[in-house]
């Protein structure tokens, strides 16, 4: 799966995957057959979501109850050029089980994003970060909602939202978490990356045009993201 990496820079590992290119799931690519976990794996199981995308797109990721333990990542890196609707379900049912990933989106078009994160089970960890870089008249809607269920304690819950957009972009943020069990932590999060001015003055004074500065400031906030931290 080099391709990944050179066309998407995706960090690849040795795990079990799940590919999906332009919202369209690749068995050929794939070593599981779908995205509804039923096992455990002695390797990591990697989500790998990719390409560009349009219209209405569902990624619905399983974690059925029989699953102990497993540690699962997710990858997404999408770039809307029209109107688009994704719509992301994760449902964790499986005990001890961690599911950590991000969504990077370049928007060039009229995008909603709705994530909804299902905490089944005692001792479950959905952590999504999705990093958003609106351009000039787009308009984002991002909506995110973890929920830990009665008897569900122990859980472990964040969902973070951050932007770079264009002054004539729009964008509504829509974190919530809904609680009805004590979990070890849960948050969630919604920021605009601001970057102040001897920055952009240190990149100026490197003889870098304006054009160029942009570039560098969108590529930094793009990139600084790890799925692996903890």
């Amino acid at each position: 799966m080099s391709y990944i990496w050179q066309d998407f820079n995706i960090k690849t590992f040795e795990a079990e995957t799940v590919v999906f290119r332009d919202g369209v799931f690749c068995p050929e690519l794939s070593t599981l057959e779908s995205s509804e976990i039923s096992s455990n794996y002695d390797l990591p199981i990697h989500f790998i979501y990719v390409g560009e995308i349009s219209g209405e797109n569902c990624l619905n990721i399983v974690i059925n109850e029989n699953v102990k333990n497993q540690v699962l990542y997710l990858s997404a890196k999408v770039k809307v050029k029209k109107n688009a609707t994704i719509n992301i379900n994760i449902n964790n049912n499986g005990f001890g089980s961690d599911l950590r990933g991000f969504f990077i989106i370049e928007n060039h078009g009229n995008l909603k994003f709705n994530l909804d994160a299902n905490h089944l089970c005692k001792n479950t960890g959905i952590f999504i970060k999705t990093k958003i870089l609106s351009y000039k008249n787009t308009s984002a809607t991002l909506s995110g909602v973890a929920h830990i269920y009665k008897y569900c304690d122990n859980c472990k819950s964040d969902i973070n939202f951050s932007a770079m957009i264009d002054k004539n972009a729009k964008i509504i943020f829509s974190p919530v978490q809904r609680i009805s069990a004590i979990p070890e932590s849960a948050s969630h999060s919604a920021s605009i990356a601001q970057y102040n001015q001897p920055q952009i003055e240190y990149l100026y004074s490197a003889g870098l045009t304006s054009v160029e500065v942009k570039d560098i400031l969108r590529e930094a906030f793009m990139s600084d993201i790890d799925i692996f931290e903890k």
